[in-house]
């Protein structure tokens, strides 16, 4: 079957990293086409901008590369080469100006993602980038072309070279379904399995909890587990946790599940106050207020956290209500048990992957010369703060530059 495109440069996927590719590989002078199988570029992209787009982090560069685990030496090298001010000066070149908010994150002035998509659209347009929108990779042909699935049926694609940005596996209806594996794995390329990153967890709650508390922030607590420690938000649901605390603890507990079952973790209900502290409160007389009463009135936990003491002592640790050390025990570190990660389509993020191993250090596949892989579809994970963000980014940029210098050196062969 003869090719419909045959092509310098074939991107697939229209998200962050694609797109940077894009920008990468026109830069260079070379033709590129954009392929993505949804009908608008960006999908999960703008998605993100209806929390404010947290484009990035401003703390010191160092910290920032650690949120990224063990780093293969090819992520390091594309976070090295697109930091976050690079980002940052990146989109003031878009005219979209960015602040640091007060927990560190970076976020565009007007706090919107569509304004930074068009511009970026428009620039890309201009450099010659071509976009073809409703054409869903199927993997490659017995000829080595790339199928294309269209309304108007199968086309084929023969490209010089190939950057693949297709996204991991959450969030499925946005794009990111994980639809590739099957195909580089039949290509021989080594893959971890993709699992939910950045999620909430099922905990089997009372019916009184879910019916009453679900939806409820828990603010100013500390979650500590296996050596992760650390002060943050989260939220009750009707059938576990979530929140940005939890996302944060999220691969910690998910590998432990994975590798034993349910777990469980702590709670500080009260990091600012040491145990002392609490002891000397609950253990105050109450007259003739009920216990209830007693520990709002002395701890002022709120009816949240109040909930989540009454929840564990009720249901696991009746002799509590009558054991007042034991009790300001728990206020400093009340168990909680999660069953299993949410879906991965629930995830904010997924990790797992195509391993480094199988890539080159400019992201090219070893089994596959010529196709470069960026983005979410890559082994790495790091939580929500602007990491993921940048790191889609800066290996869009790493993955488009590695296939322009490919094509450069077929050129000169």
């Amino acid at each position: 079957m003869h090719p419909d495109f045959t092509l310098d440069a074939a991107v697939i996927g229209a998200g962050p990293a694609g797109l940077m590719a894009a920008e990468a590989l026109a830069r260079q002078g070379r033709a590129v086409h954009v392929f993505d199988g949804m009908p608008s570029v960006g999908r999960k992209f703008l998605l993100a901008g209806k929390g404010g787009l947290n484009l990035t982090h401003g703390e010191p560069w160092e910290r920032f590369v650690t949120r990224y685990g063990p780093r293969p030496p090819q992520l390091q090298a594309a976070l090295d080469g697109f930091p976050a001010q690079a980002l940052r000066d990146w989109a003031a070149a878009l005219g979209v100006d960015t602040f640091v908010g007060s927990s560190g994150r970076v976020f565009p002035k007007d706090l919107k993602a569509a304004p930074l998509l068009r511009a970026w659209l428009h620039r890309l347009r201009g450099q010659g980038v071509q976009l073809h929108m409703r054409h869903r990779w199927l993997g490659w042909a017995d000829d080595g072309t790339l199928r294309m699935a269209t309304p108007q049926g199968e086309r084929r694609v023969q490209a010089r070279a190939t950057v693949l940005a297709l996204g991991g596996a959450s969030w499925q209806r946005l794009g990111s379904d994980g639809a590739w594996w099957p195909w580089l794995q039949a290509a021989d390329v080594a893959l971890q399995p993709l699992v939910p990153s950045n999620c909430g967890f099922d905990v089997a709650w009372s019916e009184k909890l879910q019916c009453e508390h679900a939806g409820a922030p828990l603010k100013g607590v500390r979650l500590a587990f296996e050596g992760f420690e650390q002060v943050g938000e989260m939220v009750l649901t009707a059938g576990g946790v979530e929140g940005s605390l939890v996302y944060a603890a999220s691969s910690v507990l998910r590998d432990a599940i994975a590798r034993s079952g349910p777990v469980t973790f702590t709670l500080d209900l009260l990091p600012d106050r040491d145990a002392a502290w609490v002891a000397r409160e609950v253990a105050h007389p109450r007259g003739s207020r009920s216990l209830g009463s007693h520990l709002q009135s002395r701890l002022n936990l709120g009816p949240a956290k109040a909930a989540l003491l009454w929840e564990v002592v009720i249901r696991h640790e009746p002799a509590a209500r009558h054991d007042l050390p034991r009790l300001a025990q728990l206020v400093k570190a009340l168990p909680v048990t999660v069953t299993a990660p949410r879906p991965i389509d629930e995830a904010i993020s997924s990790g797992g992957g195509v391993a480094f191993e199988a890539l080159d250090a400019h992201l090219m596949l070893q089994a596959r010369p010529g196709v470069f892989c960026a983005g979410e579809m890559l082994d790495w994970e790091a939580p929500t703060g602007g990491y993921l963000l940048t790191a889609c980014f800066a290996t869009g940029l790493a993955a488009g530059e590695g296939a322009a210098a490919w094509l450069g050196g077929s050129d000169s062969r």
